[in-house]
């Protein structure tokens, strides 16, 4: 059978019915186990509100409803803030996440906190560049995963390492170590690993992509965001990715990750061989270059790496939350905030979670002068052994 991807342009108005709609023309019901517990995954490339970069809490009710009417009890369903997720939980509070999941009585679970408990896996598939890292470390997913359903829901925008951020990177996210994610080795064998290792422990796998906001840049986080409506699904990873790449305007079988899992039997890359339902997409192309520019000061690919790293290092936290933010995405934030996508992203957040609120803190202007000492510093020692090298 042809693996099969469901687009569907919704509206502010009727999304909730639209994610209702398109789980069933995707075919959820057939892929996952209605008696097995189900992962929701949600991704947080920010802990503020940042168009396009983490999931959308219309995303995120519209498909834990359409769980509920179709059959999925509420006791089976966990929602998890991934490894991506704050401790503190200011990414699930500022995204809506907390409040969409609220909404229908669910809490969301943060994988690095108690109860959850870690076993050792050992992949039977052979690895493509994680077989040296499992053998030496071991590889560790929660207990609750081995058996269970996944969902992905991530948003449709590019990646500067990846090309596309879609089910497989939000995979990724949620499965791969540390030191493999911010590494970036070997980033597209390494996502084709995950992907061949989630099909070995995982009874269901199923993805929801949100394109109501589209990211262009050097995502994952520094994105110029545009609204386009639209919202996709399917059981197969590879073939949802595969047609936001095209959507975008890529060719999907130029990009690695998914030319690799193509090759590997793991999911359909071909554009052509995938049967696409719903709203006709033939002639969408967002001419997506993935290579935006992420603002003043970092314009240059260095300077978008250290923005990149997902937060991780604290340089990268200090340029992305006190400078980048602030002084640029802080004003495309408030563009799109007053469409009507933008209102509805506004019902969801409480008073402490307000948009005028978000990414305000009294210690800014501090780690804002940290963050230029820091940079000074490290242009200063680069001066200084170009002279030394001369």
């Amino acid at each position: 059978m042809k693996s099969k991807v469901a687009v569907l342009n919704a509206t502010p108005e009727t999304v909730l019915a639209d994610y209702g709609r398109l789980l069933r023309l995707a075919g959820y019901g057939e892929a996952l186990d209605r008696e097995k517990t189900t992962i929701i995954n949600i991704t947080n490339h920010w802990d503020v509100w940042y168009p396009a970069a983490s999931t959308a809490p219309w995303q995120l009710e519209g498909v834990i409803r359409e769980l509920l009417a179709g059959g999925f009890r509420k006791e089976t369903l966990v929602v998890t803030g991934g490894r991506t997720a704050s401790d503190s939980g200011a990414g699930e509070l500022n995204n809506g996440q907390l409040a969409a999941a609220g909404r229908l009585g669910l809490g969301i679970t943060h994988l690095y906190k108690p109860p959850v408990k870690w076993v050792n896996y050992l992949p039977r598939a052979p690895m493509l560049a994680l077989g040296s890292f499992i053998a030496e470390e071991g590889f560790y997913v929660p207990d609750f995963f081995i058996g269970a359903n996944v969902i992905h829901l991530p948003t449709l925008k590019t990646h500067l390492q990846t090309v596309v951020a879609g089910a497989a990177e939000s995979a990724f996210q949620d499965l791969a170590p540390r030191r493999i994610r911010l590494t970036g080795h070997a980033l597209d064998e390494a996502m084709v690993d995950i992907l061949a290792i989630q099909k070995e422990i995982h009874a269901g796998i199923f993805a929801v992509l949100d394109g109501v906001f589209c990211g262009d840049g050097p995502g994952p986080r520094i994105l110029v965001p545009y609204e386009k409506g639209y919202i996709l699904a399917g059981a197969d990873q590879v073939a949802i990715d595969a047609v936001a790449a095209h959507m975008m305007g890529f060719d999907p079988m130029k990009i690695g990750y998914i030319r690799l899992a193509h090759e590997r039997g793991l999911g359909c890359g071909h554009y052509d061989d995938i049967e696409v339902a719903g709203d006709d997409i033939s002639g969408v192309n967002f001419h997506f270059s993935g290579h935006g520019s992420a603002g003043p000061g970092f314009t240059d690919s260095a300077g978008r790496r250290i923005l990149l790293a997902n937060g991780s290092g604290l340089l990268s936290r200090l340029a992305l939350e006190s400078y980048w933010y602030p002084f640029i995405g802080r004003h495309r934030v408030y563009a799109l905030a007053e469409t009507k996508w933008g209102q509805l992203i506004q019902s969801y957040l409480p008073p402490e979670a307000a948009l005028e609120k978000q990414g305000r803190s009294r210690g800014s202007l501090l780690i804002a002068l940290a963050a230029a000492g820091l940079l000074g510093l490290s242009a200063f020692f680069r001066v200084t052994r170009t002279a030394r090298n001369v």
